[in-house]
């Protein structure tokens, strides 16, 4: 086997070497060629996790019925279990008993198992099942939103946003906020990629408002503090003690029956007493109007803020560019600010932090590199490998349809190191047979330095192959892997195998093409040949 590699690669080592420019001026084409293959990729912040549970919110404008929520629930979960892929279903609206859990009552969460992947439907895959559902579950006034739960959880305690992607509305006015972020919803909702779109009311909900009559109270001698306290007391609710059992603590609560204060009429009965002894209605002495307001006040940044909520079916980077210039078109921001969170927040902070790591690293593997050669020329020919390696990783990445995310910058992070793994193999053993022949005498002419080139290249292709097929055979399974983390692993594979490809078999041939460069600009063309004129000590027996 390695002589029928050695016979193999032999002669192309020698045709490199041959005509090295045109291999080298081949190997810069290909790069060139690469670059605009780059900039046609899409990018993201990272791929989804997929948890095996998708994670259903639609949500509804402020001052649903609970009688027509718990409809309209019992209607998509039976919806949604209408699906063979999905297992089980569990919706529920509004906030749990906690105080952590601030949703409104038309917010819904719905939970849907899925089937082992083994008992989908034939071609159905995960962005289809989604697609499928989302054409599915069409409810007035409830855009859909499909996330994962345990992501959805963490984006919503580290920004808010139970959406992929938002875009917060920064104000000092709640009706202008509201505005804005209405009109960004609309203007949206015509972006190619939007899936479904939605503003956060910030003056939607319904409340009662009791505004004191204050010339009556006083013609009856009554106080602000009193009819308050009342209002308190009786609607409200006031806190006059605490049971202790055992190590549990309640407070005891005093207001009036529920039957006499859930409806607004009921509450102009109730009685307020006089400092003469009186009972006079609370109707008396109080206006109970019915407004609007806001059912939930944001702030951040010393600022008010409303959120526009999105779910998109393209890459981030290429549809935010596109909803900015339709927002920055069609939307008139006067007096706000608006800023684009979720995951294209992340996106740019570690764009941010990749331009200061990669230049780091590559450093780095300088510095070391260096160490081991103690010389910049060969520190050089190996890092030709790095430009050789993107080659392949962005050709693969593109050919696999995934966007440039974190785990793919991650993974051509990692193919330095590797590169630098193979380069310094190859130039090692170059090096290695370059000394020998010098040492032996042998190395005159450029000739004798293409065949020592041979020697160091073809003679030694078989460690250099086992070298980076051990690589390739622990990375290549990573491409047949499913469930929970498979999508982001073969993000950080893919750019590592096709680069190991392109950065080894462009080094077969410019290595020693460069090589030869290196070493023979001092040595002649071929032997001098005797001269005519030579002494009798000096002529050349046959």
């Amino acid at each position: 086997m390695n002589r029928l590699l050695i016979r193999a690669y032999a002669p192309v080592v020698r045709w490199a070497i041959r005509y090295r420019a045109m291999v080298i001026g081949g190997a810069v084409l290909l790069i060139a060629f690469t670059i605009p293959v780059w900039f046609r990729l899409s990018g993201e912040f990272m791929p989804p996790l997929n948890e095996g549970v998708i994670m259903y919110m639609p949500t509804a404008p402020p001052g649903m019925a609970i009688a027509a929520a718990s409809h309209v629930l019992e209607a998509m979960d039976k919806d949604l279990k209408s699906f063979p892929e999905v297992a089980s279903v569990f919706g529920k609206n509004g906030r749990a008993e906690t105080p952590t859990d601030a949703a409104p009552f038309g917010m819904v969460e719905t939970t849907i198992v899925l089937k082992p992947r083994d008992q989908w439907r034939a071609g159905v895959t995960w962005d289809r099942l989604i697609g499928e559902m989302d054409a599915k579950l069409h409810y007035p006034g409830m855009p859909n939103i499909f996330w994962m739960p345990i992501q959805t959880r963490t984006e919503m305690l580290s920004t808010g946003v139970r959406s992929p992607l938002g875009i917060e509305v920064f104000g000092d006015n709640l009706e202008q906020i509201e505005k804005t972020a209405i009109a960004i919803e609309k203007a949206v909702a015509n972006v190619p990629g939007t899936r479904s779109a939605f503003a956060d009311r910030s003056t939607g909900g319904f409340y009662i408002d009791l505004v004191i009559k204050r010339a009556e109270a006083a013609r009856l001698g009554l106080t602000v503090g009193d009819i308050n306290d009342v209002i308190q007391t009786a609607i409200g609710g006031m806190d006059v003690s605490e049971t202790v059992e055992g190590r549990e603590r309640y407070s005891i609560n005093v207001r009036y029956a529920r039957e006499y204060r859930d409806d607004p009429s009921m509450l102009d009965k109730v009685m307020v007493a006089t400092p003469m002894g009186a009972q006079v209605p609370l109707s008396q002495v109080v206006d109970v109007k019915t407004v609007m307001g806001p059912p939930m006040i944001r702030s951040e940044d010393g600022k008010l803020v409303g959120f526009v909520f999105l779910d998109t079916t393209r890459p981030m980077s290429d549809y935010v560019a596109d909803a900015k210039a339709v927002i920055a078109r069609d939307v008139e921001l006067k007096g706000v600010r608006i800023e684009w969170v979720g995951q294209f927040q992340y996106a740019a902070r570690a764009n941010a932090k990749l331009k200061i790591f990669v230049p780091i690293t590559l450093m780095i593997v300088f510095f070391f590199l260096y160490l081991n050669t103690r010389s910049l020329v060969e520190t050089g020919i190996v890092l030709l490998a790095v430009p050789f390696s993107l080659v392949g990783a962005i050709w693969l990445v593109y050919l696999l349809d995934y966007n440039v995310s974190v785990a793919v910058s991650v993974g051509m992070i990692a193919l330095a190191g590797l590169d630098a793994e193979t380069g310094v193999v190859m130039l090692l053993y170059l090096t290695l047979a370059h000394k020998q022949w010098n040492d032996d005498g042998r190395l005159e002419t450029r000739d004798d330095l293409r065949e020592a080139i041979v020697e160091g290249a073809a003679h030694r292709i078989r460690p250099k192959l086992m070298t980076v097929l051990t690589m390739m055979i622990g990375l290549i399974p990573v491409f047949w892997s499913s469930g929970t983390g498979a999508d982001v692993m073969k993000r950080i594979a893919a750019p590592m195998v096709g680069g190991l490809v392109t950065s080894f078999l462009l080094e077969l041939l410019v290595y020693p093409a460069v090589f030869s460069i290196w070493k023979g600009r001092h040595l002649p063309l071929a032997r001098a040949l005797p001269s005519a004129t030579a002494t009798p000590d000096t002529e050349v027996t046959p």
